[in-house]
């Protein structure tokens, strides 16, 4: 008979049913248009307007590809401009249009209200420790390129 984990002790599982809980909540109470991907973007061209994909990738954890994609729905929506570096041709700068900035401000109180909610779950004299762990879970792959799995 084959030996199998008990999952509810399982690191691996538990983050992931932690992302289900998430994203359950952020179709609820956030946007069932914008995505919590999505979003990130969103409020990193906020914080770091005319930055371009590489580093957008880089600064929101996620792969060029998924960038990319998102990058290119955010534009059809006329919530993301592109323009061409003025120094190198090659690059394509992204920043929040009026109407992107306008969107990210209706989120932002819901995004916080649900990043509450999660953190209600624990004692409160666990959750800054909490946050830390999943800090620290989430930097081992700092250094990878961030090109997909």
């Amino acid at each position: 008979m084959a030996r199998a984990l008990e999952l509810h002790n399982y690191v691996g599982h538990l983050i992931r049913r932690a992302e289900q809980v998430h994203t359950s909540l952020w179709y609820r109470h956030v946007s069932r248009e914008i995505t919590s991907q999505q979003f990130a973007v969103l409020n990193t061209l906020s914080r770091d307007p005319g930055i371009d994909q590489r580093t957008l990738a880089r600064l929101t954890s996620l792969d060029r590809s998924t960038v990319n994609h998102i990058v290119r729905r955010l534009t059809e929506h006329h919530y993301v401009s592109q323009v061409r570096d003025e120094e190198d041709r090659r690059r394509t700068l992204l920043s929040l249009t009026d109407e992107g900035a306008e969107l990210l401000d209706s989120l932002i109180g819901p995004a916080e209200d649900i990043n509450q909610k999660l953190l209600d779950a624990l004692p409160r004299e666990e959750r800054q420790l909490a946050v830390g762990i999943l800090r620290s879970i989430a930097s081992l792959d700092d250094e990878s390129p961030h090109d997909g799995p």
